[in-house]
């Protein structure tokens, strides 16, 4: 094996203790998502070189792609030269509507169900630093604020992605070195996808360290922990529940704070209550000028102390 490739090992290790600090001393199981292509064949290499006897994989077939069945069973047989556990999981309900999400909240179904039939403790996923530079390129031409722009969380409850830190080539040279030769999903390729797009626009722009995104990314992810850290602090303060919902006093705080403690105040008199960016910020400059506003089905009234409550059902006339 090559230098680059113990290198590769290595970080790998260090990342897993990074993310999940017991899990070296522990018997819990690490489970990984493989679809074959080149990144996630490199997380099942490094993964079952880190962690021996202690990885499962699962391959999703979407049913999307007749190749797909091909594939699955494909990253199957490696599994089984390598004695690693392996199943195909399949959606019972045809996945339909806008494709990547469903296809995404599919698959992270079949996972969470698959983990939790054999008793698998954590998730790990193959994205990488190119993945976390496109998420970053598509946020902020989607106007998202600092939550957004936090990019992919390297930990989020049980799924954790051990690669963000790693350059897509890295791993395709990983796999290569080990013999394999990936599956070229041809998804990866198709200009309808607003992903594929910012990939291709990126491709002329060589000689940049893309993990220096996930740098940045982490950056503004601890931003966000910080805040979160401040609004939760601030609403034991000053955040009062009542029989109708809630009230909010002494709101002289930078926006953000503002907007942060709104949207705690409307998610306790309505958890599904989603509010688009500028209907937030109308709401706060209504109720600072004393002014009472419906946002939903909530009446939101300003004035020193803000009050929030359901709106009363309006009269059939």
């Amino acid at each position: 094996m090559g230098d680059a490739a113990a290198s590769l090992d290595t970080r790998f290790v260090e990342a897993l203790d990074r993310l999940v600090p017991a899990f070296a001393s522990n018997d819990q199981k690490l489970g990984l998502a493989v679809s074959g292509g080149p990144d996630s064949l490199a997380l099942l290499l490094l993964a079952s070189e880190a962690c021996p006897g202690r990885v499962a994989a699962a391959t999703v077939d979407h049913g999307l792609r007749p190749a797909a069945r091909t594939e699955a069973e494909f990253v199957a047989e490696i599994c089984r030269e390598r004695g690693i556990p392996h199943e195909i999981l399949r959606p019972v309900v045809p996945i339909r509507g806008s494709i990547q999400s469903a296809a995404r909240h599919a698959r992270y179904g079949l996972l969470h169900d698959w983990m939790k039939d054999n008793r698998i403790h954590w998730l790990a996923t193959a994205h990488h630093a190119d993945d976390q530079l496109e998420t970053m390129i598509m946020r902020i031409l989607r106007g998202s604020g600092i939550d957004g722009m936090s990019g992919i969380r390297e930990k989020r409850t049980d799924i954790i992605r051990p690669l963000l830190h790693f350059q897509k080539s890295e791993l395709i040279a990983y796999v290569a070195d080990h013999g394999l030769d990936a599956v070229d999903d041809p998804s990866n390729r198709d200009q309808g996808f607003d992903r594929v797009r910012v990939r291709n626009a990126l491709q002329d722009l060589e000689g940049f360290d893309t993990s220096l995104a996930s740098q940045s990314a982490s950056a503004l992810g601890a931003a966000r922990e910080a805040i979160e850290w401040m609004v939760e602090r601030l609403a034991a303060d000053h955040l009062t529940t009542t029989d109708l919902g809630c009230t909010l006093s002494h709101i002289d705080f930078p926006h953000e704070l503002q907007r942060r403690l709104l949207l705690k105040c409307l998610h306790i008199c309505d958890p599904a209550l989603s509010p688009r960016g500028n209907q937030i910020d109308q709401t706060i400059i209504a109720l600072e000028k004393g002014e009472t506003v419906t946002l939903g089905n909530i009446l939101c009234r300003g004035g020193a102390v803000w009050r929030f409550q359901p709106a009363p059902k309006r009269r059939n006339s």
